[in-house]
């Protein structure tokens, strides 16, 4: 198949690729302008094709905390109380006491060109650290939205920006605390951020901008009202339902649980990621799958603070979306996310391939549900198909891990038995921007990380 006119850029070949036809063999990619113009399987390989190996469609993150990236590690210490996710919050707004813009760039930038390495090649940048450190707004409300951009813009990532709405520090509209004061605006203040937000990313390939409420605790029900004209078409999403904690004090503020909350006083559909939903009844997870929204489940985030299991096989069954995002960025990887997504509900339910079907393996199940789902939460299509964005993952299948492997057998090798590093190259919007394993800018990136973290850890 073949899109028609279109310059061809370079062509690619892969022994094997994963189209949303299935599985096809030796597959010729012709790109141009940054998109996929032209498909072939059954083609031998040319003299001036590049490429080789496995080739998989890129997968959006569907949420992440950039910042948060040199965090990972240093929260592991046991207080004088026991641990959760509210202690590791408080460490994490003091983390916030240092980091300027140049800093804030140079973290993002390292975890952005990680995603890449690891098989993600869009992320939705859940953005709420809008402020100076002293709680001043800048004199550009967006200065923290353009490094966001200009990180993205120096990984090659695919960028859906979703700056944050954050008003309050609990239900009911309690004042926000100190640590909160890096994140606060209001309405009039936050609608300007998000066309400054639009302007700043109008020079990045396909950027999307959306909204996000960053919680029912943190917006009120009057302000959360106005928030989805603001999106536009763009993406909405939430945090909801993590914590037993933020389930109990929302029943006490409204008489009912955040998800069930939710459904019932917000436009929830097609354009809304619920992120984590962890804490749900079968009413809610029922209500979800029904207006046709997305969870977004970070299981290794999820796992490292002590969130909880969302009922992601019974969500499923009954036709559900879910994407997975790598939040607070303690380790980055599609499939490391896969893998704990699988363990965690074969743990919950004592049995094995659960997120399994009848047509594809756990992997290959796993994977292309992401694909949709994280799709649908990021606002941009994807696949390996004529007219998508040049957005290909390549396996490096030399690997033993791979040894007498085809077809899903690949794919389940790379999320449950490969060791790290499988992902060999990386192709985002028709460019290379990871070969051999490692991003093309890694050096120069990682260097201005070490300088941003000496300040910060100062």
């Amino acid at each position: 198949m073949t899109l028609e006119p279109q310059p061809v850029d370079r062509t690619l070949w892969f022994e094997a690729a994963l189209t949303p036809d299935g599985w096809a063999r030796d597959v010729r990619l012709s790109v141009g302008g940054g998109r996929i113009v032209g498909l072939e399987t059954g083609a031998a390989r040319g003299a001036a094709d590049q490429g080789g190996g496995v080739a998989l469609p890129g997968v959006a993150n569907v949420h992440s905390h950039a910042f948060q990236r040199a965090m990972a590690g240093l929260t592991e210490a046991r207080g004088p109380s026991e641990d959760d996710f509210w202690t590791w919050r408080e460490l994490m707004y003091r983390f916030l006491d240092r980091g300027g813009p140049e800093e804030i760039e140079a973290i993002t930038a390292l975890a952005f060109i990680e995603m890449l390495e690891g098989g993600f090649t869009r992320v939705a940048e859940f953005h709420y650290l809008h402020n100076d450190p002293a709680g001043a707004a800048y004199a550009d409300r967006a200065e923290i939205a353009g490094r966001i951009a200009a990180a993205a813009q120096a990984a090659g990532i695919a960028l859906t920006l979703l700056p944050v709405f954050y008003a309050h520090a609990g239900f009911g509209g309690q004042p926000p605390s100190h640590g909160q004061r890096r994140f606060i605006s209001d309405l009039d203040g936050f609608a300007d951020l998000v066309s400054r937000c639009r302007a700043l990313t109008g020079d990045l390939s396909d950027a999307v901008v959306g909204v996000a409420p960053h919680s029912l605790r943190a917006v009120s029900p009057e302000e959360l009202a106005m928030l989805p004209a603001l999106a536009g078409d763009g993406p909405i999403h939430i945090h909801v339902a993590e914590q037993t904690k933020e389930v109990e004090d929302c029943r006490a503020w409204s008489g009912a649980r955040p998800v069930e909350w939710l459904l019932t006083h917000a436009p929830v559909d097609t354009r809304w990621c619920l992120i984590h939903a962890t804490h749900v009844t079968e009413a809610e997870w029922r209500g979800i799958a029904d207006r046709g929204a997305v969870v977004g489940l970070c299981p290794i985030t999820e796992a490292n603070l002590g969130d909880g299991v969302f009922p992601a096989a019974d969500y499923l069954h009954a036709g559900g979306r879910f994407g997975v995002g790598t939040d607070s960025n303690v380790q980055i990887g599609v499939a490391e996310e896969l893998r704990l997504l699988e363990y965690s509900q074969r743990l919950a339910r004592r049995g094995r391939a659960v997120m399994a079907d009848s047509a594809r393996s756990t992997g290959r199940a796993l994977f292309e549900r992401a694909l949709a789902g994280g799709a649908q939460a990021a606002g941009a299509a994807g696949g390996l198909a004529v007219g998508a964005p040049a957005d290909i993952v390549v396996l490096d299948t030399r690997g033993i891990a791979f040894a007498g492997r085809s077809g899903d057998a690949i794919l389940d090798s790379w999320i449950f038995g490969a060791p790290g590093g499988a992902v060999g190259s990386v192709w985002r919007a028709g460019r290379e921007v990871v070969r051999n394993g490692r991003h093309v800018a890694r050096d120069a990136i990682e260097d201005r990380y070490r300088r941003a973290l000496a300040t910060v850890l100062g």
